[in-house]
């Protein structure tokens, strides 16, 4: 059996890894301190596209996590990057907030909802009938269809909130045109987060809370995987899957010496 390269790289996921319901996990600081001080490239990802990546390095600031941003890779870099490298100077009708609409105008995409090439949902706190209504009705007349992360829910701390997936399905219901996801777990998010730090699967070393995204992101991409038990997933629901990380650990700060 071929062993295993030593991990030179790190990626972990933001919600249920670093911080839960708003708040660090403890361990959080001492492992994202670690990561810098072994010089080693590391990248922590979110498939919420709601914010930029200077707008989350200013939020993880306030609770004392300090993470630069050139080390914050979001589904809305991602989403992108992707339709860069697919159709560059591109239009596109979007329903999001700044991170994506942010990463957008980067490209040099033109957001419009006048015969755009292509429809792109992500995540925003404010769904509108009107907004989404637009959106079937520019799938239907041609539109390519992108939703920036498959989530159905995401955590609050009054609870789950409907995310981009649940979204995406009631315009799929009405359409009957299903999105390309970019988010994890689409090995695509990983691959070009990994390329951003210079960074190679093989050496590499995939953190997360969430079987069917962050485990399954990690394993598709040829990275060793890790499962935290601070987030959704729990012992018990690991068995419902087909596939298992490489590692179960209770949090974060179980792999401080891992580093």
């Amino acid at each position: 059996m071929q062993t295993r390269k030593p991990i030179e790289s790190w990626l972990t996921d933001l919600d249920g890894v670093l911080i839960h319901e708003g708040v660090p996990v403890p361990g959080a600081d001492a492992f994202l301190k670690a990561l810098k001080e072994s010089g080693k490239p590391f990248l922590v990802l979110t498939n919420n596209s709601i914010y930029t990546p200077r707008d989350l390095r200013a939020r993880l600031a306030r609770m004392g996590l300090d993470v630069p941003v050139a080390n914050i890779w979001t589904s809305a870099l991602a989403t992108a990057k992707f339709l860069d490298d697919q159709r560059p100077g591109g239009t596109a009708h979007v329903i999001g907030e700044a991170g994506l609409t942010t990463a957008l105008h980067d490209v040099g995409y033109v957001l419009t909802d006048s015969e755009p090439d292509y429809v792109v949902l992500g995540e925003t706190r404010t769904y509108s009938f009107e907004a989404l209504t637009k959106a079937i009705r520019l799938i239907n007349d041609g539109a390519r269809f992108l939703c920036t992360n498959p989530d159905q829910t995401g955590p609050s701390p009054q609870g789950v909130l409907p995310a981009a997936g649940s979204v995406a399905a009631l315009i799929t219901k009405a359409t009957g045109k299903e999105p390309y996801f970019i988010g994890k777990p689409n090995p695509l998010m990983m691959r070009a987060g990994l390329n951003a730090i210079g960074a190679h699967s093989e050496t590499s070393a995939m953190i997360g809370d969430r079987m069917d995204t962050d485990v399954l992101a990690g394993l598709e991409s040829g990275m060793k995987t890790y499962l935290v038990l601070t987030g959704l997933t729990t012992v018990a629901d690991i068995g419902r899957y087909p596939f298992r990380p490489s590692y179960v650990v209770d949090s974060i700060a179980d792999l401080v010496a891992e580093v």
